[in-house]
């Protein structure tokens, strides 16, 4: 079963809802790297500091399949305003593990930068 999910302003759930902080996008862009590093299962594969993309890999077992996530921060550059937005696409696997995926980071990673 493929899917996707990603944040959205429609979504009911905070934890699946764009992140807003009052904080310059350097510091949250360092702060997301940091946070995948820390998420059991999550491989980052590649990164654009000057786009603010961080690509990963997490694997859902025979289940779930394997997901790509992209992170994504944005916000001007020296202003303290930046929103991140996290997707989550399935690629095989019976069950979609879309919507946990992006909770799972944006909840802890909510606590850390807010």
């Amino acid at each position: 079963m493929a899917g996707s999910f990603e944040t959205s302003d429609n979504h009911k759930n905070k934890h699946h809802q764009p992140i807003r902080v009052p904080t310059l996008r350097g510091d949250v862009y360092r702060a997301a790297k940091e946070m995948i590093a820390d998420l059991a299962g999550w491989d980052l594969v590649s990164e654009d500091a000057e786009a603010g993309v961080l690509s990963c890999t997490k694997s859902g077992g025979l289940l779930g399949g394997s997901s790509k996530i992209t992170v994504t921060v944005e916000g001007p550059e020296g202003i303290p305003s930046t929103t991140v937005h996290v997707r989550s696409e399935s690629e095989g696997g019976l069950v979609s593990r879309d919507k946990s995926n992006v909770a799972e980071f944006v909840k802890p990673f909510f606590r850390r930068i807010c």
